[in-house]
């Protein structure tokens, strides 16, 4: 989320001495917003190197671009944890050597420790950003914060409500029935049984539905145009809004949500590996984290950004309560029988 993956910005000055030796081109494959045009635009500029980025709409989006022959096209992507094991164990990854991404140890270790992104011994992707799907809402169409998930399926909110076209909104329909208890991880690995219920739930949604966004550009643009006025979304959004002074609300709901952990990957066919390697390292680096998190509200996996952010700045990030908001986000997993959930999904949208 999904999300601003990848800032182009100035990449550092080894970078530029490789630039200048060539005018390699460097392609991603990249959540919206991660290769902002003001940051490729600028990389291009001073270091003469063409970035070809391309956005994507859905974790399952980028699996089947990489799958679909088109894997060579790419050098670095910004899988998110859900299909992130699914690309290693497909040998659609490179392994990484840490030793050339020093900003690596600095990295949380909350993040690095877990298994996702390693296979026999090796590692597969460095953790750049994370955060949440929250609750987002018209601060002006509600008289107090909706405080649950189930407040999508209102009666008063028919037509007024968007969700992301993506498996995270099955997984929210879950928590509403409360499959996630007592096991978080229960949301990646439903039975039928719990599927066929699912389907239901959000079937009952259906007609509060004005429109599923794709990109996070375009619910941005169903609340301005108060279309909607509440969706499941991503903090970025909520940036996009503040800035435009739009009166949004953002909450995870008490049921707790889920949320993605990014990771940078360089893939198995990139014929650009060393500038890959560059890249990933500066993108790890505090100081740049610090630039991402301005543009997306997105949290750093650098937690030495903090020196570099005002109190109101890590509040907002919560960085000052970090463990107690990581434990309210029920982050994504490999799904085993994700063909089952995508099936599922399909008939969702299909149905009238």
């Amino acid at each position: 989320m999904r999300r601003f993956a990848l800032p182009i910005l100035l990449f550092s000055s080894v970078l530029l001495a490789s630039c200048h030796k060539s005018t390699p081109t460097l392609g991603l494959l990249v959540w919206e917003g991660y290769a902002d045009p003001s940051y490729s635009r600028t990389c291009e500029q001073t270091c003469k190197c063409k970035v070809n980025a391309s956005y994507r709409g859905s974790s399952d989006e980028l699996v089947a671009k990489l799958r679909g022959g088109s894997a060579s096209n790419y050098d670095v992507i910004s899988p998110s944890s859900d299909v992130a094991t699914m690309l290693v164990t497909a040998g659609l990854a490179a392994p990484l050597d840490i030793s050339k991404i020093p900003a690596y140890r600095q990295l949380m270790p909350a993040l690095t420790a877990l298994p996702l992104v390693k296979k026999d011994g090796q590692v597969f992707g460095v953790p750049y950003q994370w955060g949440p799907n929250p609750l987002l809402y018209d601060r002006t169409a509600f008289k107090t914060e909706p405080s649950s998930w189930s407040a999508l399926w209102s009666p008063n909110l028919s037509g007024k409500v968007s969700v992301w076209d993506d498996l995270s909104t099955v997984y929210m329909a879950a928590q509403v029935l409360g499959y996630d208890k007592p096991d978080p991880g229960a949301l990646y690995n439903l039975t039928d049984e719990q599927l066929a219920k699912v389907k239901a739930k959000l079937l009952e949604l259906k007609p509060n539905i004005r429109k599923m966004w794709s990109t996070g550009g375009e619910l941005t643009n169903l609340f301005e145009g108060h279309e909607v006025q509440i969706a499941m979304g991503w903090p970025l959004m909520t940036n996009q809004l503040r800035a435009r002074h739009f009166p949004i609300g953002e909450t995870i709901p008490r049921e707790n949500t889920t949320g993605w952990i990014d990771h940078l990957m360089i893939t198995a066919g990139s014929e650009h590996k060393d500038l890959a390697y560059q890249l990933l390292e500066y993108l790890s680096e505090a100081q740049t984290q610090k630039k991402v998190i301005a543009v997306t509200g997105y949290l750093p996996a650098n937690p030495q950004v903090a020196q570099f952010l005002s109190p109101e700045e890590k509040q907002n990030l919560h960085l000052n309560d970090l463990d107690n908001y990581q434990k309210r986000i029920y982050f994504w997993q490999n799904v085993p029988r994700r063909d089952k959930y995508n099936q599922l999904w399909n008939e969702v949208k299909a149905a009238q």
